[in-house]
């Protein structure tokens, strides 16, 4: 039944060989405290990943940075075990490094990124990045050289498709102009999306796929006191539920990504698919911010 209803969600086509669904997985909250260190229960979580493509999610997002290396370390074991990995996209980032619990910091030159993508491509055994974010712009690296070797790395063939993560619209368009921009992962959720309305819209306007990072703001969406549990009940659904469908909903090119580490939540998620909200319901929640 949940499979069907991650299929509900609608595919986004980045190219004719990379076709995903439009309820995807995040595997930051696979670590630590403070997104530092190992998961508590390394095999849990290889366990999670492989129950969330058996509920047909097929697009992860994940990073070098997320441990760092721990999360990949958990789906590259993960993609090892499922007979069909193959079908599987993964959505990469590079361009920060860790310090510590909760510390983080952009490093954008190019022999960095260059590194960590040559890494990633090791952990997963694979010969090429689906979709490779800048994770973080470096203010103190010229853009062009931060995307430039992400370019150069595209015309070798290492990466399919370049994605820049946390940007504004005019960093948006000065990426364009040095590579193709085929993806945006900003923070965008029901109850914090005004400030990124515009970039969603340029976005679906330049056919690429945005996808929204914290949609169910840490946690505080998905309280059964929170902002949207009257609604929810409404719609006899949970107030996580209601959070992903209503991303669903404001535009085609949105692919959320939730994480968790509950098996329970990540059913919960998956099933938001199944949610069809009314328009006069999602011009309320639009208004909540």
């Amino acid at each position: 039944m949940v499979k069907n209803s991650v299929e509900n969600a609608g595919k986004f086509e980045f190219d004719k060989d990379f076709v995903v669904n439009r309820l995807g997985y995040g595997t930051m909250q696979l670590t630590g405290k403070g997104v530092w260190g190992a998961y508590k229960d390394p095999q849990q979580a290889v366990d999670l990943i492989k129950n969330a493509f058996d509920l047909g999610v097929n697009f992860v997002d994940t990073a070098d940075s997320y441990g760092p290396w721990e999360a990949d370390t958990y789906l590259a074991q993960a993609l090892k075990e499922y007979p069909d990995s193959d079908k599987i996209f993964i959505s990469d980032k590079v361009g920060q490094v860790r310090t510590g619990p909760n510390e983080w910091i952009p490093l954008g030159r190019p022999e960095f990124l260059r590194q960590e993508v040559e890494l990633s491509l090791r952990k997963f055994g694979r010969d090429h990045e689906d979709l490779l974010f800048l994770h973080r712009i470096d203010s103190q690296v010229p853009i062009e050289d931060q995307v430039g070797e992400l370019k150069k790395m595209q015309d070798e063939g290492k990466i399919k498709h370049i994605g820049i993560s946390q940007v504004t619209l005019d960093e948006l368009k000065a990426a364009q102009k040095i590579a193709k921009i085929d993806a945006v992962e900003n923070m965008y959720n029901v109850g914090h999306h005004k400030g990124d309305d515009a970039i969603v819209d340029y976005t679906k306007e330049q056919k690429m796929a945005f996808l929204p990072w914290f949609p169910l703001d840490t946690g505080h969406l998905a309280k059964d006191d929170g902002p949207l549990a009257d609604i929810a009940k409404k719609y006899n659904a949970s107030p996580a539920q209601i959070a992903l469908a209503w991303l669903l909903k404001r535009s085609d090119n949105i692919i959320p990504i939730p994480g968790t580490s509950s098996l329970a939540h990540l059913k919960d998620n998956l099933e938001s698919a199944d949610v069809s909200l009314s328009d006069a319901d999602f011009e309320k929640l639009s208004s909540l911010e």
